[in-house]
């Protein structure tokens, strides 16, 4: 007995060490959408179903197949050699790409003076919209269904019930509402972190009068278009969002009937998988083969080169923006100058400048460990609390370490009275500080607070409480965490697609949030964030009310007519710019700025499903993988023999991109459709940088009652010296449409 106990001992500890070593993770295996991976889907699944402990995380059975699981390392590596699997890589996690907006979007549109909106445009519809996100506070006047009609009887998805969540909490306006098992986990589609209910209502919440974040902001908030339905899917926690559950939200959601899907999150720039192994890739490419639109955020790593993602060319990716509201704080300093800051705070301090206004580098806590720069910009610990304790502190912004979030946080634990923040990045982007007195001002305007905090025998200050301000010039400005193409999976697809208003956005918020709420205050309905997450809902909400609008139109279609009559230019009638002054470019807000509903588009890029497969033959993939991957592939589908990463450049997409020019000459083909109807003829024009000659054959197009397509070809020469990247555009105008494409050629 005591041999056998022995022996079972030694083996269990075995097994305990052969786990440390090689512990299960979640790993995702993918398997497409082709019907005869079904049998090989259900032999998986059984095999691993007979273990003691059931590794199944998730199941995709119903618009594309495979599962993620519980696997060792070496169980993964030979997955990917079992019959019908196309990839299994680990669960990555991602993360949320954290008004008067509608308003802005429809004095910038061109045609605005020619249109008096329909009041039956915003009317209710059954146009869903799909949101993948942190869950929705369903108590939110955006969220009633006054109005609206019955739950539209394609709809076959859920009301799930959970914490503080029942199914009544769904209604006409929320008829679905979904929740996953993630970081956090609250086991309910309840919003318990705000995000998903702010970016809910700018895509569709209905219209709320008098809304504002404590008096800030004031005016009528609502979505894109408040006619549409929302199905919400729980997807992120406070720490991020798994790949696993957002690709069974895809699933379910595919299955339940939503016309768009919204998604304000993504990967890292740093993280650029292939598109076999990115859960949005993948799950937006299924939802585009059954005719939904996906709509994602570009992420807010910018101003980096190369920094977007979600850059799949079936996605609509999104660029961030502001509008023409700003929130200023100004501050007086002792010897009367007022200088213009930003930023949001509810100070109730004394208006006269009263408060010793110290530098941070003559806050230096006295440490061999901190330099002076080191305290000019305020890092964590480098300050002396005796020195900053009671006063407002002036800080530089120069060391990329750490937020203006971190170091607000910090000065205020030091008990500092205040705090001035020199920074053209943040000045451009307001933040909430709450009732502490901060406010951000630009390296010009700062450089008068720093030289008279320097010179001032007692420097003093004060600092305002914000006031909003409308028709700010310039607007829009691209947002400096705006994330930049080019792209990181191929330069050859222009990448983001189009921008949206993404700061300073006020939408709608759960109202039991302690973040939010000011001290001594009843929680607020509204707040204001900034973030790629907030341009993207708007982008969402624009494509449902097009879809409402045109239901027969496909998801190419309908980013095709945003992209064609985007905007270039700003509100004093110059080219939009950057955060730092340059004038933007396609790799910073793809085609321009997104113009408001009516679109004319006049004639667009239908981009359809086996163009996107012969995309993934230019990139590399082989046909087995894309037979696995597609539902919809012809049957005498091959890839074409001279596939190449050049080619991709041929993808039918409203805007071109050339990359590794090096010969003399390329040429790129496009085909439009004219969906007015009338017989027409287009005249080209175009906007070529210097050192590219571009010719268009033809330079007319001539649309009749039934010949509604017509090819183009684009020929680039290269005439001289070449920058890194030279962009223009191309634009066809018949006198009542003007369809512009821009384009960009890299060496």
């Amino acid at each position: 007995m005591y041999v056998y106990m022995l022996i079972f001992i030694i083996s269990l500890v075995r097994e305990i060490k052969a786990d440390e070593g090689e512990s299960d993770g979640v790993y995702i295996v993918y398997m497409g959408a082709a019907a005869n991976s079904r049998d090989n889907h259900d032999l998986l699944l059984t095999s691993l179903a007979t273990r003691d402990r059931n590794p199944i995380v998730h199941n995709y059975q119903n618009s594309f197949l495979g599962f993620a699981a519980r696997l060792t390392k070496k169980e993964a590596k030979d997955m990917e050699q079992k019959p019908g699997v196309v990839s299994v890589f680990p669960d990555p996690v991602l993360q949320l790409h954290t008004t008067r907006s509608w308003d802005f979007l429809k004095y910038q549109t061109e045609v605005e003076k020619e249109f008096t909106p329909n009041e039956g445009s915003n009317a209710p519809s059954d146009i869903i919209i799909g949101v993948l996100d942190t869950g929705i506070w369903p108590e939110s006047e955006s969220f009633g269904d006054e109005g609206f009609g019955p739950v539209p009887s394609k709809w076959k998805g859920t009301c799930m019930q959970g914490r503080e969540f029942t199914s009544s909490h769904c209604n006409r306006k929320i008829i679905g509402a979904r929740f996953y098992r993630t970081f956090g986990d609250y086991n309910t589609p309840r919003d318990m972190v705000g995000h998903g209910t702010h970016v809910a209502s700018t895509a569709a919440g209905n219209t709320v009068s008098n809304a504002s974040y404590y008096g800030l902001a004031m005016g009528s908030a609502k979505g894109g278009f408040p006619g549409a339905r929302i199905a919400m899917y729980r997807v992120c926690g406070a720490r991020g969002c798994l790949g696993s559950v957002i690709l069974k939200a895809f699933d379910d959601a595919i299955a339940d009937g939503v016309d768009v899907l919204s998604l304000s999150l993504g990967s890292s720039a740093a993280y650029g998988p292939n598109f076999h192994r990115d859960p949005i890739a993948i799950g937006s490419f299924h939802a585009t083969e059954k005719g939904i639109s996906v709509v994602s955020s570009a992420g807010n790593d910018g101003p980096r080169r190369s920094s977007v993602v979600n850059v799949a060319p079936w996605i609509n990716t999104v660029a961030a923006t502001s509008i023409d509201r700003d929130f200023q704080a100004d501050i007086i300093l002792g010897d009367k100058t007022v200088v213009k800051g930003g930023g949001i705070n509810f100070a109730q301090i004394n208006k006269s400048p009263t408060y010793k206004l110290v530098y941070g580098d003559s806050a230096k806590r006295d440490s061999i460990i901190y330099r002076e720069r080191d305290a000019r910009n305020c890092i964590p610990r480098a300050l002396d609390i005796n020195k900053v304790k009671g006063n407002i502190v002036l800080c530089e912004h120069q060391d990329g370490m750490y937020s203006v979030k971190q170091k607000h946080r910090r000065i205020k634990r030091l008990g500092a009275l205040g705090m001035i923040l020199v920074s053209d990045d943040a000045r451009g982007v307001a933040s909430s500080s709450g009732v502490f007195p901060m406010a951000t001002v630009s390296e010009d305007e700062g450089s008068k607070v720093i030289s008279y905090a320097k010179t001032a025998r007692n420097p003093v200050a004060t600092i305002l409480p914000s006031v909003s301000m409308t028709g700010y010039k310039p607007a829009p400005v691209v947002a400096y965490f705006s994330a930049r193409g080019p792209s990181f999976a191929t330069k050859a697809i222009l990448k983001p697609d189009v921008a949206a208003p993404g700061v300073a956005i006020l939408a709608s918020w759960p109202d039991k949030d302690s973040v939010a709420t000011l001290a001594g205050k009843n929680p607020p309905q509204f707040y204001i964030i900034s973030g790629t997450s907030m341009a993207c809902p708007h982008i969402s909400g624009l494509t449902a009310m097009i879809k409402s609008q045109n239901p027969d139109w496909s998801p190419s279609a309908i980013k095709s007519a945003m992209m064609t009559t985007a905007s270039q230019t700003n509100n004093v009638k110059k080219p939009i710019t950057t955060n730092s002054g340059s004038i933007a470019t396609p790799y910073d807000f793809g085609a321009g700025q997104v113009a408001s509903s009516p679109l004319q588009p006049g004639l667009i890029y239908e981009t359809e499903i086996v163009d996107y497969l012969h995309f993934l033959c230019n990139i590399g993939y082989n046909l087995y993988k894309i037979k696995r991957i597609s539902s919809t592939l012809p049957p005498k589908f091959s890839c074409p023999n001279n596939s190449s990463v050049n080619s991709v450049s041929n993808l039918n997409y409203p805007s071109i991109a050339v990359s590794r020019f090096t010969e003399k000459e390329r040429r790129v083909t496009r085909t439009v459709t004219n969906i007015d109807g009338e017989a027409t003829t287009y005249t080209v024009s175009v906007e070529a940088p210097k050192g590219l000659k571009v010719e268009v054959r033809p330079s007319t197009l001539e649309f009749t009652e039934r010949n509604k397509k017509q090819t183009y070809e684009v020929i680039f020469k290269s005439s001289g010296k070449l920058e890194r990247d030279n962009f223009g555009a191309i634009t066809w105008s018949n006198g009542k449409y003007r369809v512009r494409s821009p384009f960009v050629v890299t060496k």
